[in-house]
């Protein structure tokens, strides 16, 4: 084998140890060849070995994997291709802004259509803020969250259903609802209008407050002051008293309006507000275990005790006991009040001898044996209470001996009450009360 190729170049020239001689002057040959470093203690290669092993470097310079580093190795870098990627970048960042600001306002504005015409779950409907306007909610007894909730969106007061109900599902705990007439304003976020309504101060309501021992002309005067409902109305609601299932005995419906504090929605009318009232009697003599047949004899009782006794609880159950002791008797109940009450008088106890004696006045217990033929005012449940349990003691009289603190003195005979009615008397002298006029 010869030493020198055919162009002079020797083999040691492309295969000896120095990586410089791998590429063989231009001047020298007109063709350049990849060099693959020798070991230094290699056999020289047959022409055969020599061109198959140029023929397998060149095809691996065609192959991208002949091209990797080593594994551990940096590739190296081409200062010209860094320099091409700096304003591509630079240009890249600037479109990356602009569409930003071009997402932003269009999601801003057209969110809803974005959302359709992506596939995306739209949110929930919402108004935002406070709301303006006036709407008017009315939950009713039984109303539900998903009632109230479309009761809402039907106003107007929310946008839709999805988000208000959400929030009632989420709430923990649940939140309570109450029967009445709410004015909200509308177009109201969902989270504003539940605050809304659970705010007292939004509900609408007439109240009504009847003391005991008021006459049902004072009753009715209360209750026109809270309803807007003339008087003149619940005169005329009255005057069939069969419809509201009082006793036919009752001559009127005076003693089954129950004095209590009431609070009516709007709308209401004179025959439904004398309805409730009249049922809250029922409710209170069933509750005292009185018979339907017993209603009448009891309220009479108990309106009797009411206006008789004074502001101390236990005198109820002695007045109580001396009007039960006379009956037994079959003593004349001798009430003042029950005299004034037939006069048309209601703000006073005091009577006359002439008023005294009048039997045409049938509420007079003077004039009259028994009971009065009807109540002569609402009583409360304590009356109540007392005219079914007076308490045991031997007294026929009572009277009060100081007006302003209702001290009151029980008798057992005629002589005893006569020395109490001049304490009464004296202190009317003394003080100059208007309580004694």
């Amino acid at each position: 084998m010869a030493d020198e190729t055919r162009d002079g170049t020797g083999w040691e020239d492309l295969f000896g140890d120095d990586p410089r001689a791998a590429v063989p002057d231009a001047s020298r040959s007109g063709s350049a060849s990849p060099r693959v470093t020798q070991p230094a203690d290699a056999q020289p290669m047959s022409r055969r070995e020599l061109r198959a092993s140029e023929s397998s470097n060149a095809r691996g310079a065609q192959s991208p994997k002949a091209q990797r580093p080593a594994k551990g190795e940096r590739p190296p870098t081409s200062t010209k291709r860094r320099r091409l990627w700096i304003p591509t970048v630079i240009t890249i960042l600037v479109i990356l802004g602009l569409g930003a600001g071009t997402v932003a306002y269009v999601w801003a504005n057209y969110e809803d259509e974005v959302r359709k015409v992506m596939g995306w779950e739209l949110p929930p409907e919402d108004y935002v803020g406070e709301g303006t306007g006036e709407a008017t909610l009315v939950i009713e007894q039984g109303d539900d969250g998903f009632i109230i909730t479309n009761k809402l969106v039907e106003a107007d007061i929310i946008k839709g259903f999805d988000a208000f109900y959400a929030l009632l599902l989420q709430a923990d705990p649940p939140i309570p609802f109450y029967p009445g007439y709410y004015v909200l304003a509308q177009q109201m976020s969902s989270e504003a209008a539940l605050k809304a309504i659970q705010d007292p101060a939004n509900r609408v309501e007439h109240v009504a407050l009847i003391h005991e021992g008021r006459s049902i002309t004072q009753a009715f005067e209360v209750l026109s002051a809270a309803t807007d409902i003339p008087v003149a109305d619940f005169e005329a609601a009255a005057a069939d008293r069969s419809i509201y299932g009082v006793p036919a005995e009752a001559p009127s419906l005076e003693g089954y309006l129950f004095p209590a504090t009431y609070r009516f929605d709007p709308g209401v009318t004179a025959e439904s507000v004398i309805r409730m009232l009249v049922n809250r009697t029922f409710q209170s003599l069933d509750s005292a275990g009185v018979a339907p047949e017993d209603r009448h004899r009891v309220l009479t009782m108990a309106a009797l005790i009411q206006r008789e006794a004074g502001p101390r609880a236990e005198d109820f159950y002695k007045v109580s006991r001396v009007f039960a002791n006379r009956l037994e008797k079959g003593w004349k109940l001798e009430s003042d009040a029950t005299v004034s009450y037939g006069t048309g008088r209601t703000d006073t106890v005091w009577t006359t001898v002439e008023e005294r004696a009048d039997a045409s006045n049938l509420y007079n217990t003077y004039a009259n044996p028994g009971l009065p033929i009807g109540p002569i005012g609402a009583a409360g449940d304590l009356a109540i209470d007392a005219a079914l349990h007076p308490v045991d003691g031997p007294w026929f009289y009572f009277v009060p001996i100081n007006l302003e603190t209702g001290e009151t003195k029980f008798s057992e005979t005629l002589a005893q009450h006569n020395a109490a009615v001049r304490e009464l008397q004296q202190w009317c002298r003394a003080t100059q009360s208007p309580n004694c006029d």
